[in-house]
């Protein structure tokens, strides 16, 4: 179907004549309602809070695996002589004179077992940690470190065929025919190449190599061939990663109505929202209001603007702005003021300025000392004069 806010309409016109002859009316159905809205806003923090729990995140398993591989060899590669040096122990002790002459009973046959066992183990175990502590912390940089048994939990909908269908016939499974494909492709050229280069020479070459000197080609051969299939796949890995993060965002995109729910349930109803707002607009006002009959003076523009002024010297360091309004609110601060015998003084420019820098409950700034200062003197001669 098409994208959000579009209509489409079937006209089904039938000539069925009646009785006075006239045709049935034609039927209109509106085909909104199966339309599915397009997701096209970006996820919610609570959404990515939310996937972030049950185990969504983004995640390259190629990388992971390439760069655990690679971590192995290279462990392998820098201690390839230690390795070495105990197998050659290990065999050289396992077909001595001594060991060879031992009788074969449980006892013997268990000790010889724990031995080597023992030293093959000691040789093998920096490699795997090496391996275990790049996996998980390559794990840990993609994914942030979530522990998480949600995956594990039984989904029914992954039973229903039609869902597994899909899957199936997925962008997702195209892009991981593409990588098996680049994999399978790679690794052919990158054997060929260096069997050609160096395998089959030695081969034409007919040249008797010491056991020893072979295993050491055969290493190095082998070495070669995975650091070049490892580098090649580590690009691999790279781009899979940027997709499987493009990916998951893409999966978490809201529709316009998701997001408005969202909106609701984590911070109210707008509507609600706007009538708390007035209501605090409206006890705000009031009790601005009562702090006028309070204030010794009110500047006004002369209608437009309005600023009441309150200064006790014995508890205050300056005037205070109690109330001020434009319009109708100045309207109603003159009103009240008028009612309790407040000045009214006019003073365009002071009005203005105290208006645009000057809050409610501050203190005027020092440089409005003096234009303040006169209208108060003002204000204290007339109620002399009174």
């Amino acid at each position: 179907m098409g994208g959000f806010g579009l209509s489409y309409y079937v006209f089904l016109t039938q000539s069925v004549k009646e009785d006075s002859g006239a045709l049935c009316p034609p039927c209109r159905f509106d085909l909104q309602f199966f339309a599915e809205e397009e997701k096209t806003e970006e996820p919610t923090p609570r959404k990515k809070q939310r996937a972030r729990q049950k185990g969504q995140v983004p995640r390259s398993g190629e990388l992971s695996t390439v760069v655990t591989l690679l971590a192995g060899f290279l462990a392998l590669r820098a201690g390839s002589s230690y390795l070495l040096e105990k197998m050659i122990f290990c065999f050289q002790y396992g077909f001595s004179s001594d060991r060879l002459n031992t009788y074969l009973d449980e006892t013997n046959l268990a000790q010889m077992f724990n031995q080597t066992l023992f030293t093959v183990l000691g040789a093998f175990i920096p490699v795997a940690l090496a391996i275990l502590t790049v996996g998980v912390l390559v794990n840990y940089l993609q994914t942030g470190g979530v522990f998480t048994l949600e995956p594990l939990k039984m989904k029914f909908d992954r039973l229903n065929p039609v869902a597994g269908l899909k899957r199936m016939f997925s962008p997702q499974k195209l892009v991981d025919l593409f990588k098996a494909l680049f994999k399978v492709i790679g690794v052919f050229i990158i054997i060929w190449q260096t069997f050609k280069s160096r395998v089959f020479p030695i081969a034409e070459a007919n040249v008797y190599y010491p056991p020893l000197e072979m295993a050491g080609m055969i290493w190095q051969l082998m070495f070669t061939i995975v650091l070049r299939i490892v580098l090649l796949l580590l690009v691999l890995a790279v781009l899979d990663f940027y997709y499987q993060r493009y990916q998951y965002r893409k999966s978490l995109r809201m529709t316009k109505k998701e997001v408005q729910d969202e909106l609701k349930q984590t911070e109210g109803d707008p509507l609600v929202r706007s009538r708390i707002r007035q209501k605090q607009r409206q006890l705000s006002m009031r009790r601005m209001m009562q702090e006028v009959p309070k204030a010794d003076v009110v500047i006004t523009n002369p209608t437009r603007l309005a600023v009441a002024i309150k200064y006790e010297a014995e508890k205050m360091a300056a005037p205070q702005v109690v109330a001020k309004g434009e319009g109708y609110i100045a309207a109603k601060i003159r009103e009240i003021a008028t009612e309790h015998q407040i000045p009214l003084v006019e003073n365009k420019p002071l009005a203005r300025v105290l208006y645009q820098t000057v809050e409610i409950g501050e203190l005027i700034p020092p440089n409005l000392y003096q234009a303040v200062a006169e209208v108060l003197a003002f204000v204290y001669r007339l109620r002399q004069r009174r």
